[in-house]
This record gives structure tokens, sequence and C-alpha cells, in this order.
């Protein structure tokens, strides 16, 4: 596995905005005394959540000497782990699932809508420098594939037109609804519940 490598245009300082600085107190304080450090993979998410979807290592510096531990062990775990972001993927990040139920349900055709709407690349900025995307492994939501996420919400049962429109609420500065584009409620069959139905004469 290699590392992922950080951006090579970097902001000189970072700090944790008010409701951030919060938020990272909160977590801290449910460690025990000395064990403190273990908060860095939730620091560094929100470090990410703050800077437009990507971490800084200026971000990393500042939450080494927050948490009291040396640079190297947080540049470490966020190069490690594929949830950090290391150079500017946009406000709006994609990501669609390829994984085989994905793939089986029609996947490619979600990522033909982000090389449409985004950019033909991966992990390459929309000319307004608003959002990308990339393909990734399972996302949990086979059974309502194909799917994909953008930043924090999963948007299921999809297809191709389904897909660029919701691409263009987003280049719009809207906020597309999550969930089943369907009409499905969580993973419940398409045409209601078919079984439990009467519990008395179970």
């Amino acid at each position: 596995m290699s590392l992922k490598k950080p951006a090579k245009d970097q902001p000189e300082n970072f700090e944790f905005s008010s409701s951030s600085l919060e938020e990272a107190k909160t977590i801290i304080a449910k460690y025990p005394e000395g064990k403190q450090q273990s908060a860095v993979m939730a620091l560094l998410y929100i470090a990410q959540r703050q800077n437009d979807n990507w971490i800084p290592l200026a971000a990393m510096k500042y939450i080494a000497k927050f948490l009291d531990m040396p640079y190297i062990k947080v540049y470490e775990v966020a190069t490690f782990y594929s949830m950090y972001n290391l150079s500017p993927v946009g406000k709006y990040f994609i990501q669609v699932c390829t994984t085989t139920p994905c793939m089986i349900r029609g996947a490619n055709k979600l990522v033909e809508a982000c090389k449409e709407k985004i950019s033909e690349n991966e992990s390459e900025l929309s000319k307004d420098k608003t959002c990308s995307w990339m393909e990734v492994e399972c996302l949990g939501a086979c059974v309502n594939a194909p799917m994909m996420q953008i930043n924090d919400n999963y948007y299921e049962d999809l297809d191709k037109e389904k897909t660029l429109k919701i691409l263009e609420s987003l280049f719009k500065g809207e906020t597309p609804k999550p969930g089943s584009y369907r009409g499905r409620i969580n993973n419940e069959p398409e045409n209601n519940r078919k079984t439990l139905l009467d519990l008395k004469n179970a």
C-alpha cells in the first residue's frame, strides 16, 4: 500500500474554528487521562470537514500540538487511512461505489454522469473548483445499489438520469435530499413489506 501524497500548494496556517474547537474538546474529554492522543482520528476528521474536505499539513501540525504528540504520528495516520483527503477535493466530494453489487446494478452509469458533469478524470476538481469524484470500494449500502456518497450523505437506488440531476443541484449550490431515489424507506422492498404483516397469526 502506497501512502498518499499531500498537495503541493499548502496554506501556512490552520486552527480550529470556535465550533470545531468545542467539538474537539468534547471528544477529548471522553478519553481517560493520558489517553487523549487516541482522539487523533476524530480531530483529523474535524479538521477535514472545516477545511472544505481536505487536511493541509498545517492542520496536522496544529493537531499534533493540540494533543501533545509527535507531528510524524499524526502524519502517519492521515496518510494511511483513505477517509482523509490530503489535497483539495472541493466543497462537494462525490464517492461512487463500484464494488460488485453496485457494478451489477449499473454503477458505470453513475461514473459516466460524474465524468460528464464534473471531470473526465477521478480526483480532479471541476472547472468551478466546487467538487470532484472518485470510485471507491464498498460503502455498505449494497441493498440499495447503485449508490454514491456526497460528503456525509448517501444517495441510493440511482441511475444516470437521477445522478445527473443530483450533480446539477450541487452546482446550483443546493443540497439534494439524501436516501433512496426510488422512494424506499431504508432497505424496505419497493412495494412495501411482504413479511411479518400479521404478527398475531405468526
